[in-house]
């Protein structure tokens, strides 16, 4: 429920990105569409029961927009130059502490401008999440982006109670020393409540890192934090899902069976298609999974008139140098397999440098026999679980990558090292020759556990570890309790 005034809001998210996109039509009319990401999925529920507000960039440089209602949900826009796309987004964010935080698979860089532009607008999204959260409001901060933002919050407004969620790794303290602005990271976050990490190694090495840098008692999962107000955080794992129940539904719908079916005889129909499904980043390990297969076919082991690998590589940051020549790298490895390999009718790699609609991932999880997880480091992974969501006949083969957050959970997965060549090559003829009694003993375990913890048991997970995580403030009268408001839309989504 809202505040007494109109701008305020009991419940706020921030996240870099909107939950929603800016489209501007051939005519140059521009309308606002709701992202389809998973985050959006969890939060919806409890945003429109609470009447909640979320505060982020509308993905584009130099436009201002005021704040407006998009079905449910409050949106208050931040606006970002070009500038500061470039330092803090580009710069800071994704060059400096995406590489660093997926254990240095590739080259971090250091610059001052970089910081000092993140700064900037890790305080502009503070400011606007200040203005408004109203008296004792909750609010959750999402992700790298905005590490900052929790101790600028609480300066401000003591007030409020505030949640952090990190959705990528959080590195050892032997990698994340390397940072030049370490202490101030880890100050940014002890500014929340409760910090939230996709595996409980990711907790730890918070933990870690805390100890070494701050000097501060660490009694698993609590972290003192001493001070005029002595607090103390809670810092554990919330492993993120999926909404399971979407996928599947999806994958029961005969249309989206028949669209599987077509892919299977587009391909030739092979006896197995193999497939991938990453955004194009050099954490996923495609060049890995290349290596693999095209040495397979090198070999024998495999034939190509039997398998097929279908590729969907989707675009991602590709201003970025490092990325740019990642695309290059991929695109002339498939093209030499290809052409070492493929014959008239059958293609080793069917490649695709874009990105697809949900129904039609899902046909291609139908459509799949084997999935390839290889990711080098991955917080958590979530087409593992979109893959196994949609595998209703229990049928199909998890090839997981132990480097995934998912690979906790997913245990009766194939699980690989995907620096190790050869045992990965091993794992997919294992895949493809496992038995279906086999493959549906596997499958049926991972689906109990993907439909049980979904993506809104990770939200009520969280909320609720941050509704416990603080009493009320005595400025705040009984009778007008976000936190019991909070409580109570919790228990009015959560599931039985």
């Amino acid at each position: 429920m809202t505040n007494d005034n109109p701008e305020q809001y009991d419940f706020v998210v921030l996240s870099n990105r909107l939950p929603v996109d800016r489209v501007v039509a051939a005519d140059g009319t521009a309308t606002w569409e709701h992202s389809p990401g998973g985050l959006v999925t969890a939060l919806e529920p409890v945003m429109r029961a609470a009447d909640g507000a979320w505060v982020g960039w509308a993905g584009q440089a130099d436009l201002e927009f005021d704040p407006f209602y998009s079905d449910g949900i409050h949106i208050i826009p931040v606006t970002l130059t070009a500038d500061e796309v470039e330092n803090y987004y580009e710069g800071f964010s994704n060059d400096t502490l995406w590489p660093l935080y997926h254990d240095v698979i590739s080259s971090p860089s250091y610059h001052r401008e970089w910081w000092e532009s993140y700064v900037l607008v890790n305080q502009r999204f503070a400011d606007a999440a200040a203005a408004s959260a109203a008296p004792g409001a909750v609010v959750w901060v999402q992700d790298y982006q905005l590490q900052l933002v929790p101790k600028m919050l609480r300066a401000a407004r003591p007030d409020l109670t505030i949640g952090f969620f990190n959705h990528i790794p959080f590195p050892p303290y032997g990698i994340y020393s390397q940072l030049p602005w370490r202490k101030q990271i880890i100050e940014g976050l002890l500014g929340a409540d409760v910090i939230g990490f996709q595996r409980v190694a990711d907790a730890g090495n918070f933990a870690r890192a805390v100890r070494r840098l701050m000097g501060y008692v660490t009694k698993t999962p609590l972290i003192e934090v001493p001070g005029e107000e002595p607090r103390t955080v809670l810092a554990k794992a919330f492993p993120i899902s999926i909404d399971s129940s979407s996928f599947e539904e999806l994958a029961r719908r005969p249309d989206v069976q028949a669209r599987a079916k077509e892919i299977r005889e587009g391909l030739g129909n092979p006896k197995t298609i193999m497939l991938g499904v990453d955004r194009l980043d050099y954490t996923k390990g495609i060049g890995h999974r290349l290596k693999a297969y095209g040495e397979l076919l090198s070999e024998g082991r495999l034939e190509v008139e039997d398998v097929t690998l279908v590729q969907v590589a989707s675009p991602s940051r590709e201003r970025v140098q490092a990325y740019m020549q990642l695309r290059d790298e991929i695109e002339l490895t498939v093209g030499r397999i290809n052409g070492d390999f493929a014959t008239i009718s059958h293609t080793a790699i069917s490649y695709h440098h874009h990105g697809y609609p949900r129904e039609e991932m899902v046909a291609l999880y139908l459509a799949a026999d084997v999935m390839l997880v290889t990711a080098l480091r991955d917080g958590m992974n979530l087409v593992a679980k979109e893959y196994v969501a949609s595998r209703f006949d229990e049928t199909g083969v998890l090839v997981l990558s132990e480097f995934t957050g998912a690979s906790d959970e997913l245990k009766r997965a194939l699980r690989i090292n995907p620096h190790d060549i050869d045992g990965l090559k091993d794992a997919i003829v294992h895949a493809i020759e496992m038995p279906r009694e086999q493959q549906a003993k596997r499958m049926r375990s991972m689906r109990k556990q993907v439909l049980r913890f979904d993506v809104s048991r990770w939200s009520v997970d969280f909320l609720t570890a941050l509704r416990q995580s603080r009493v009320v403030p005595a400025v705040i009268e009984d009778d007008d309790d976000p936190l019991g408001e909070l409580e109570s839309t919790i228990d009015r989504i959560r599931r039985p």
